[in-house]
This record gives structure tokens, sequence and C-alpha cells, in this order.
């Protein structure tokens, strides 16, 4: 199981995810949460990640030129919204979805995520129908911790997505949650 940390605010905090074993580091850019980076911050915290650990560009914008912005960091994934248009770009996208939403665009891959950032828990149900459905892998966000891996890893997702289950305060990792997060998911792998 793949695992994404989310809402970084620093370099500091990508590179302890990265070292804690985490796959991906989701940036928050051009969004109303107190995880939002300027779009030039996000350029560094992507600078300081290394070649294998994947930088996500997340955003909750439909505007063209936030969307512009983010594009031009070139990171290789970005997050948007399940109705956000894009225009064409080499980066892979994931959509978030919340009971009742389906992508209504092109997508790489799904993230049930109606807490956005919230630390609401998921919705199992919805989660479910969403995994027995889908052709394209699923990302599994909304209240994680490193106490409750073991219920989101046994539907099986493509990988979990954290934010605020691993922080001390919103937009600042804690080491040891992080590490117990990665530790976890990798014990229900």
């Amino acid at each position: 199981m793949r695992i994404k940390i989310c809402g970084v605010t620093s370099p500091e905090d990508a590179c302890l995810a990265e070292e804690a074993g985490a796959d991906a580091v989701g940036i928050v850019v051009f969004s109303d949460s107190p995880r939002s980076v300027a779009i030039e911050r996000a350029g560094e915290i992507f600078d300081a990640l290394g070649p294998f650990t994947t930088g996500v560009c997340v955003s909750a914008t439909d505007d063209a030129e936030d969307i512009d912005e983010m594009l031009a960091l070139r990171p290789p994934v970005v997050q948007v919204g399940a109705d956000v248009s894009l225009p064409r770009t080499r980066a892979r996208v994931l959509r978030m979805v919340a009971p009742g939403e389906i992508p209504s665009h092109h997508c790489d891959a799904v993230v049930i995520d109606a807490s956005r950032g919230k630390g609401l828990a998921f919705n199992r149900e919805f989660a479910r129908q969403v995994l027995e459905r889908s052709s394209l892998p699923v990302v599994l966000a909304g209240g994680l911790t490193p106490e409750n891996v073991g219920a989101a890893a046994a539907l099986k997702p493509y990988a979990l997505d954290v934010a605020s289950g691993v922080e001390s305060r919103p937009g600042v990792k804690d080491p040891r949650l992080v590490h117990a997060f990665v530790s976890a998911c990798r014990r229900f792998a």
C-alpha cells in the first residue's frame, strides 16, 4: 500500500515524510486550508524532495489562473476536485470525491476525501462502493491516524492519505506521528 503525507508546509516536513517512508507528499495551494502555502513556497517544498518521492500539488480551486500557476510548477501529480477542468498536462491527475460525487473529467486515480483536510472520518460505506466500482486506483483519505490505519487498510485501497492525523498543530507534522503512521501502513500492507 502506498502512503501520501498531505498538507506539508515546509521543506523540513517534506524531508521528514520522505525519510519516514512516504511515497508521496501533498502540498496544498490556493485553498482556505491552514495547510495552504503560497505557490513560491510550494516550489521550495517540491525542490526539497528526492527523485523517488512524488510531489502532489493539491487544490480545491477551479480558477483557471490558479490552475495555470499550479501547473507551472511542473508537479508530477495534481489533485483537484471531481469537476475541475484542467488544460492538457503531463501531470497525473487525482480527483477528490465525496459521497454523491463522481469525477466528471479524465483522471488517473480517485481520492475519497470528503474531509478536505479537516480530519473528518471517511464514510466507510461510500469508500467500499467506490473501491468496488472503480477501475482506477483509489486513494482513501479522511480522519486517518496511526491508530485507525487497520480499518482503512482492510478496505484494500491503492493508497492511504493523511494530513491532520500526523500533526502537532495544523500544517506542522509531528515526527513521531508521521513515523507511526507509515509503520502502521506497512504493517497492514
